[in-house]
């Protein structure tokens, strides 16, 4: 069985793959490249800096890296928001990569909250 830790790094790796795919469906089109790069770069940051909360050697240095997770988790809500709103991609392409972003950024957020409260 698998720990938390190890559970979070699987989803938030799939979840970058996820977002590499819609990008990779995203019309050649300045408006939805510009807003592509931004959840590209956001949204596998979100597995590469919680790679490094796991390795984390201090309690601030957790807090810290746990921070740029929830930081980059929001982001690509945004930019998932604004690729639907804008009418680049249909609601329905992103409903679901949505709503993990969501799930993701609360898990961090409440992760960030419980160790800064155990500092």
């Amino acid at each position: 069985m698998s720990t938390q830790p190890e559970q979070l790094r699987d989803r938030t790796k799939a979840f970058a793959l996820r977002v590499i795919r819609l990008f990779r469906s995203l019309p050649f089109k300045p408006d939805a490249q510009v807003l592509g790069k931004q959840l590209l770069r956001c949204g596998t940051s979100v597995a590469a800096n919680y790679r490094a909360v796991c390795r984390a050697r201090s309690k601030a240095e957790f807090i810290a890296r746990i921070g740029i997770v929830v930081e980059e988790a929001d982001e690509a809500v945004l930019w998932l928001e604004l690729l639907a709103e804008s009418g680049i991609i249909a609601h329905g392409k992103t409903e679901d990569l949505l709503a993990e972003a969501r799930e993701l950024t609360a898990i961090f957020t409440a992760s960030q909250r419980t160790a800064r409260g155990a500092a």
